[in-house]
């Protein structure tokens, strides 16, 4: 029992106790400056460039090492400066302001300490003033009202109430336990106590082990990316390096037979592995991301993981909370359906209408509404259900003799006729709060009315709980009839009940009594129906999602004939497919586990009344077996799919394949669906509020919450969008970034390939190229070229085309091999057209240095400079993924300007720039040789785009190429999603209007023969 056994600790304990837990504080290091620039310099990235600095100095490069050392020095310092700065921010983000707070030392003595000194076990009392939690703790007196945005991006004020004597007798849990829990990082607003007593709470969880710790361990310390394009990455790094092996060997066989010093030769072959491995190509990877995240946050989505930007690119399906994410956040009051001699009297719409009874009374004081600076604050629903009484809510005053010295929540009627007198007005006090918990499904109150004897219990709920809590001679007969009709049009349905409680019930023993002991035997007093509209963009964007081919899931806590609605009415099911609702039940005394496949019923557009037609004809049966059934969807819940993942694990890839509805999901459900999915080989987005959302949303390759506090650390991206627009948003720069990515690592590759071709002949010939023509090639056209690339913007649709998710895949190693091959045929082309001119004549050998000053090495610059441009034209695609080429100004300017400074120097040669690039006067030579090179060199960039645009990318060549792989065993590697589609898809599967039992795993058949006499047979078994 905490209140027995917590009275709290002595100083010495505290200390003992210290040096166990440490101190409670969350502390980000933030690195100084030189600390960090060790930490860069040793990554991989930078020991290779410093390296490859090393050997150009040793082979008299100085300018180009020169320049090479001052980019490394400017990115390391942007790196230091942009890690320095995310590491304020985020220090600055989850570190407390240095506080004391008081804590009890036993016998009501108090003391103040620093909050970095609490313990586990520490009692602490709250200010009254409110302050931000250092530590988790859980309530043990008075209640709180919180602001969790921090943790959980949700804004709506929560009540945190004290845990009861009842409750301590089980294992304390935090997540079961959270209504009476204070989460580090959050805001207390306001606390209510009773009499002269404290809010006191029992510190549980200090430092990193606290909520806000674990969130801040995981922005440190993310879960590892298993993403496709990065594994392929690395294996092409790998093949690159074995090309570099190749050419290494060459140049060695090359040297050795014109007798090159063995030092030389050393240089000379390590310069290969400059060459082939690009020292940029881990940078020019990322540029597609860092802008997209630029553009993201432009339009209000921002990304605490960039990397998970590429994975918005390849998402197959996208799971979607409801209220406030696909529906609004309000509510709107439809109407109440109370109770009247045993039966339903017909809708009111106007609830303030009602006489004041038990129906109107438990509207008015089942909430946990409260007062915040002179505004009515709570939750959306209970906003709507107190205003629509009409009734006035009072916060705790000094006048406190009414209710037995305590300093209870009032609630009363506003108008007049609805007081007894001026000296008895009919008032009632909130006495204490059972608050709503997902795990129960409901939430009450204890109240007292003024002038009356005894206290009175109210609940509200889901229907089927409070039925289930209620005398059933009070609910009518007819309750799942009108149930079915509204929730099964979308509408919100809530039943209230209520009883008396026993007169001898004191004060004391309210606050002590467990919800169990009161809410039983209740009477049911009715329904409240209210209406959760779809927000305006939610249909357009499910209907844009659909069209892409992309799978859209509800996961919402509300009754599943609701969410089946919704589903319908956003487009997720279709109007002609039919929803199974699977209905397990877990094993009892008699039964072992069983599913029940049930079709859900669609009522007819505009009536509550179901049509034979109208049922029938979304059906689609196959004649040779009437179980068989196209396009359906699965609906299940939180119950079944509990009962599915205990005693049916075996069917819960299928159900999560064809499952479109899944309802009273707890938020540990939620996570489970979506590890589920992506164990069957799903790349699954989340888009939820941020509530009861966050363990879902992180686990999601892409989980976006819906919130407008920047700062929420609930989700890898937060939109201020208050729509799901933002998916589209997301999924649009995902792609645009996954291609990007794609076509700047096919660009470092091939450009790679284009000078280690361009060098291995001039290394045939003993020659190379200059310093200030590997300076041009590597500064001036592929860092200015791989930058600008990643700047076209995400095109304006989305298609249902994926981008590619393998580096490895057929088509893109053809693509690349294709146009090496182009390379090594026009480079030889071009040497060959120098080798037959009259006035040529072969380079003179020098055993000491390289000839960069030569026909050779200049031809074959000129030449490859085009090739560097057509290769960037060539690999930055524009839609469906992308915006045109075109649309990127500065990205085609630089090719313009790239391809005339080319040309400039081969047609119109000027004597200062030749010799500052050590080309070859080429104003010597006639306009005709100058011409065939301008020639070889266009002939080559129309080649490469005829190759890239109208032979790779026709759908003819792909299809071959996914033949070839499939034909080499290749091509097997299915998602396992798909092949549990098509076993469905082929097999007689699920055995609709049967029952499967646990036991055997075989149907038992109870069929449903209504349904199947209105297709004018019976199964028969």
């Amino acid at each position: 029992m905490i209140q027995e056994s917590f009275h709290g600790l002595t100083a010495k304990e505290q200390r003992q106790k210290q040096v166990v837990y440490g101190e409670n504080t969350i502390e980000v290091e933030v690195k100084s400056y030189w600390r960090l620039f060790i930490e860069e310099v040793m990554n991989p990235f930078y020991v290779f460039q410093i390296a490859s600095i090393t050997l150009w100095l040793c082979d008299q490069y100085y300018y180009y090492a020169a320049c090479i050392l001052f980019i490394s020095l400017v990115s390391v310092g942007i790196s230091l400066y942009e890690t320095k700065r995310q590491s304020v921010v985020l220090h600055d983000m989850v570190t407390t302001k240095a506080q004391t707070i008081g804590v009890c030392r036993g016998e009501e003595i108090y003391e103040e300490v620093p909050t970095g000194n609490l313990v586990p076990g520490d009692v602490i009392t709250i200010p009254q003033h409110g302050c931000v939690m250092t530590c988790d703790a859980v309530l043990i007196t008075g209640t709180c009202i919180v602001n969790e945005s921090m943790l959980t991006g949700e804004s709506v004020p929560v009540t945190k109430t004290p845990l009861t004597p009842q409750e301590d007798e089980e294992v304390f849990s935090p997540d079961v336990h959270k209504r009476h829990t204070l989460f580090s990082g959050t805001h207390i607003l306001q606390t209510r106590f009773y009499g002269n007593s404290k809010v006191k709470a029992v510190v549980v969880r200090t430092g990193f082990r606290t909520a806000k710790g674990e969130l801040v361990r995981a922005i440190l310390f993310p879960k590892p990316l298993d993403f496709k394009f990065y594994r392929d990455a690395m294996k092409f790094i790998l093949f690159l390096g074995c090309m570099a092996a190749l050419g290494m060997t060459y140049s060695i066989i090359v040297y050795v037979k014109q007798g090159v010093y063995p030092m030389r030769i050393l240089v000379r072959v390590l310069d290969i592995i400059t060459i082939i491995v690009p020292p940029a190509l881990p940078a020019a990877m990322t540029v597609g991301t860092v802008f997209a995240q630029s553009r993201l946050k432009k339009k209000g989505i921002y990304c605490i993981s960039p990397p998970r930007i590429n994975f918005c690119g390849r998402l197959d399906v996208f799971c979607f909370d409801k209220t406030g994410t696909l529906t609004e956040d309000g509510l709107d009051m439809w109407g109440v359906l109370p109770i009247e001699d045993q039966g339903f009297c017909g809708a009111v719409e106007d609830p303030s209408r009602l006489e004041v009874g038990p129906f109107i009374t438990c509207m008015a004081t089942c909430h946990s509404l409260t007062m915040i600076d002179g505004e009515l604050s709570g939750d959306p629903l209970d906003l709507i259900m107190f205003n629509s009484t009409k009734w006035v809510l009072d916060e705790p005053g000094r006048d406190t003799s009414k209710f037995d010295t305590i300093m209870p929540t009032v609630v009363r009627p506003c108008t007049k006729d609805t007081f007894s007198s001026p000296e008895n007005p009919f008032e009632v006090g909130i006495i204490r709060q059972f608050t709503f918990s997902s795990s129960v499904q409901r939430m009450s109150v204890i109240t007292r009315t003024l002038s009356e004897d005894g206290m009175e219990v109210y609940c509200k709920g889901a229907p089927e709980k409070i039925a289930s809590l209620c005398l059933q001679d009070t609910v009518p007969h007819e309750f799942q009839d009108i149930l079915h009709r509204y929730t099964i049009q979308g509408y919100r349905v809530i039943a209230v009940a209520y009883k008396k409680l026993d007169p001898k019930l004191t004060w004391h023993q309210a606050q002590r009594i467990s919800r169990d002991k009161v809410e039983f035997d209740m009477n049911f007093l009715g329904m409240i129906v209210l209406q959760n509209k779809l927000k305006q963009k939610t249909k357009p964007v499910i209907h844009k999602l659909k069209e892409a081919k992309l799978r859209t899931v509800m996961v919402t806590g509300d009754m599943i004939q609701t969410a089946i609605s919704v589903a319908r009415n956003c487009g997720m099911v279709p109007p002609k497919d039919r929803v199974i609702i699977v209905e397990a039940s877990p094993p009892d005394a008699h039964n072992p586990a069983s599913i029940k496949w049930v079709t859900a019923e669609t009522p007819d557009e505009g009536t509550d009344q179901y049509t034979d037609s109208d049922y029938t004809e979304d059906v689609h049966l196959d004649l040779d077996n009437p179980h068989k059934m196209q396009n359906f969807h699965f609906a299940v819940s939180g119950h079944s799919f509990g009962v599915l993942t205990t005693h049916f694990p075996e069917y819960i890839p299928r159900v999560v394949v064809k499952g479109t509805v899944f309802a009273r999901m707890s938020p540990d459900q939620k996570l489970q669906l979506i590890e589920d999915l992506q164990n069957i080989g799903y790349n699954v987005g989340m888009c939820g509020d941020g509530a009861n959302d966050c363990e879902a949303l992180k686990a999601a390759h892409a989980g976006i919450s819906l919130s407008e506090a920047e700062a929420s650390v609930a989700a890898p991206f937060t939109s201020r969008i208050p729509n799901i627009e933002c998916v589209l948003q997301a999924m649009r720069e995902g792609r645009a970034a996954l291609v990007t990515s794609f076509g700047c690592f096919k660009y470092m590759a091939l450009y790679s390939f284009i000078q280690f071709v361009s060098v291995l002949i001039l290394y045939t010939f003993d020659a190379n190229l200059a310093d200030m023509q590997f300076l041009y090639v590597d500064l001036v056209i592929t860092t200015s070229v791989a930058v600008l690339m990643g700047y076209s913007s995400s095109y304006d649709k989305l298609v249902p085309q994926r981008p590619p998710g393998s580096l490895v895949k057929p088509s893109n190693l053809l693509s690349i091999i294709s146009q090496v091959l182009l390379v090594i045929v026009f480079q030889i082309a071009a040497f060959l057209y120098l080798h037959f001119q009259p006035w040529y004549k072969p380079v003179k050998k020098d055993l000491n240095a390289d000839n960069t000053y030569c026909w050779e090495t200049s031809v074959i610059f000129l030449v490859s400079t085009y090739q560097y441009i057509a290769s960037a034209f060539v690999f930055s695609k524009g839609p469906p993924f992308r915006q045109p080429i075109y649309k990127n100004v500065p990205f085609l300017l630089t090719l313009c300007v790239l391809f005339a400074f080319s040309t400039y120097m081969l047609m119109l040669p000027f004597s200062p720039i030749l010799k500052f690039f050590a080309v070859m006067p080429l104003g010597e030579r006639t306009v005709e040789f100058r011409s065939v090179l301008l020639a070889l060199s266009v002939g080559f960039i129309f080649a490469a785009c005829l190759l890239e645009y109208l032979i790779m990318d026709v759908k003819c060549t792909q299809k071959c190429l996914e033949s070839c792989s499939n034909c080499c065993g290749q091509g097997n590697n299915k998602d396992h999603y798909k092949e549990i589609q098509n076993e469905i898809q082929l097999s007689d599967w699920p055995p609709v209007g049967q029952v499967t039992y646990a036991a055997l795993n075989e149907p038992h058949i109870q069929i449903e023969e209504d349904f199947f006499r209105s297709q004018g047979e019976i199964l028969v078994n």
